[in-house]
C-alpha cells in the first residue's frame, strides 16, 4: 500500500473541534468571574484564544518537521536538562494558592510540569526503541528507563501537583508495557510506590480532607466536600439537553474553578448529557486515531511516541472527567484542549503536531 502523503485529517479536525469547544465553554464559564476581576467578560477567553493560536501555529509547524529529528541523544539530553532545570527553578518562584507550579513574568505565566509530559514521552521512546529485545534486563533497561520519570514525578509532587505526577507515572508505565516490560516489574513498582502514595494522600492534611470528602461528600458540604458537591449539582441539573449555553447557575461563584478543572461540569449543566457525550466522543475519536497511528507505525520510536502522546491526553481526560463525576478524589488537573490554561493547551497542541507528522508515515 502507498504511504500516506498527508496528515491524519481525523486527528487534525477533531483537535480543532476540541479547541473551539474549549474556547466557547471557557467564555461561558469565566465571563462573570472575568467581569469582576478584569472588568471585562473577555479576560480569560482572550488569553486562552491567544494561546490557542500560538498552539495551532506550533502544531502545524511541528506536523511538517520530520519526527526523526527528536530521535537523537543531543535533542533528548538537552530537553531533559532544560526541563529538569525548569522544574527545580519553579520551586523558588512566589507561590500561588500555596503551590509553586507557575513561573510568572508580569502578565505571562508558564507551567513547567506541562512540558515534562511530552519530554518524558520522547525520552522513553528514544531510550526504549533500541532496547526492545532487552526488556527482561531490569537493571540496565527497565530501571534506567524509569529513573527520569521518577525524578520528574518527585519534582512535580514537590510543587505540589500530584495529579500531573500521576499522569507522568501512568504514561511511563504504559509505554514500558508496550515496549515489552514484564508485568511483574509493574506490580513490584506499584507495591513500592503504595506506601509513599498513601502518605501523600492521608498524611498531608488537605489531601486527607479531599479523600474523606470523596468517601463521604456529605460530611463537610461547606468545606472539603464543597467542590465535588457543587460539581455534582451542576451535572445533575443539566439533565439531557442542559439549561442552555450561558445559562448555567453553578458557575456564578458556586462551582470553584468552573473554567479550569471543573469545566466539564459546566458543559454538563449548560449542554446537558448530549453536550457532555459529544465532548467525550471527540476524545474517543482522537484516541482511536492516535492509537491507530501508533499501531500502524513500523518505526519503534514513532510507535512509542504516538502511543505516549495519545495516552497522555486520554489519561488526563479520564482523570479530569472522573473527578467531575466523583469517580475519583478531587485533584487539580485540566481537561485537555477544553480547560482554561495556556501552557497546557500549547504543549498539548505541540504534541498533536508531532503525532500528525508521524501519521504521515503510516499506511
Amino acid at each position: 500500500m502507498a504511504k500516506r502523503v498527508g496528515v491524519d485529517k481525523w486527528i487534525f479536525f477533531t483537535t480543532l473541534l476540541l479547541v473551539v469547544a474549549g474556547l466557547v465553554m471557557v467564555f461561558s464559564a469565566s465571563a462573570v468571574v472575568a467581569e469582576e476581576r478584569y472588568h471585562s467578560p473577555y479576560g480569560f477567553v482572550i488569553r486562552q484564544a491567544l494561546w490557542a493560536l500560538a498552539g495551532i501555529f506550533t502544531m502545524i509547524v511541528l506536523s511538517r518537521i520530520d519526527y526523526t529529528r527528536y530521535n537523537s541523544p543531543r535533542f533528548i539530553y538537552t530537553a531533559l536538562t532544560v526541563t529538569t532545570l525548569l522544574l527545580v527553578i519553579v520551586l523558588f518562584f512566589h507561590d500561588s494558592h500555596h503551590t509553586h507550579r507557575w513561573m510568572r513574568f508580569g502578565a505571562f505565566s508558564f507551567q513547567p510540569s506541562e512540558i515534562a509530559k511530552p519530554v518524558i514521552i520522547l525520552f522513553l521512546a528514544w531510550f526504549l526503541s533500541t532496547r526492545l529485545g532487552q526488556m527482561h534486563d531490569w537493571r540496565n533497561t527497565v530501571l534506567r528507563a524509569a529513573m527520569m520519570p521518577v525524578v520528574f514525578m518527585l519534582l512535580i509532587v514537590k510543587q505540589p501537583d500530584l495529579g500531573t505526577a500521576l499522569v507522568v507515572g501512568g504514561v511511563s508505565a504504559m509505554m514500558l508495557i508496550l515496549a515489552g516490560m514484564d508485568w511483574k516489574y509493574l506490580f513490584v513498582a506499584l507495591a513500592a510506590a503504595a506506601p509513599p502514595l498513601a502518605a501523600l494522600l492521608f498524611w498531608v492534611p488537605w489531601r486527607r480532607a479531599r479523600m474523606l470528602a470523596f468517601m463521604h461528600p456529605d460530611l463537610d458540604p461547606q468545606g472539603a466536600g464543597f467542590h465535588i458537591n457543587q460539581s455534582l449539582i451542576a451535572v445533575g441539573t443539566g439533565g439531557f439537553t442542559g439549561r442552555g449555553y450561558m445559562e448555567g447557575m453553578q458557575k456564578l461563584f458556586y462551582l470553584p474553578e468552573a473554567h479550569t478543572d471543573f469545566i466539564y461540569a459546566n458543559i454538563a449543566e449548560e449542554l446537558g448529557f448530549i453536550g457532555a457525550i459529544c465532548i467525550l466522543a471527540l476524545f474517543v475519536v482522537l484516541g482511536y486515531r492516535g492509537l491507530r497511528t501508533a499501531y500502524l507505525s513500523t518505526d519503534p520510536f514513532a510507535r512509542l511516541t504516538a502511543f505516549g502522546l495519545t495516552t497522555a491526553i486520554l489519561l488526563q481526560a479520564f482523570f479530569n472527567i472522573s473527578v467531575v463525576l466523583s469517580l475519583l478524589p478531587t485533584k487539580g488537573i485540566p481537561l485537555p484542549f477544553i480547560s482554561s490554561g495556556g501552557t497546557s493547551l500549547f504543549f498539548t497542541l505541540a504534541g498533536i503536531g508531532i503525532l500528525l507528522n508521524i501519521s504521515k508515515k503510516v499506511d
